[in-house]
């Protein structure tokens, strides 16, 4: 998954506001205590990060962008 496909979902998902807040500031336990931002300086896989999301968000992420 492309970077700005993961920031389209991620907004689409949570709003624009709201998506970068969770990306500085929610550890995902599944990303190893780092958040999306942390991750993502890392090169994590965006796709590892978009999985990690949806298990922590499963009522907030759409089913079509699953």
């Amino acid at each position: 998954m492309r970077l700005t496909d993961f920031w389209e979902r991620l907004e689409q998902s949570f709003g624009s506001a709201y998506a970068h807040s969770i990306a500085a500031d929610h550890s995902f336990t599944e990303l190893g205590g780092r958040t999306i931002d942390e991750a993502i300086a890392q090169g994590v896989e965006t796709a590892t990060i978009w999985r990690a999301v949806v298990t922590a968000y499963p009522d907030r992420v759409p089913s079509s962008l699953r």
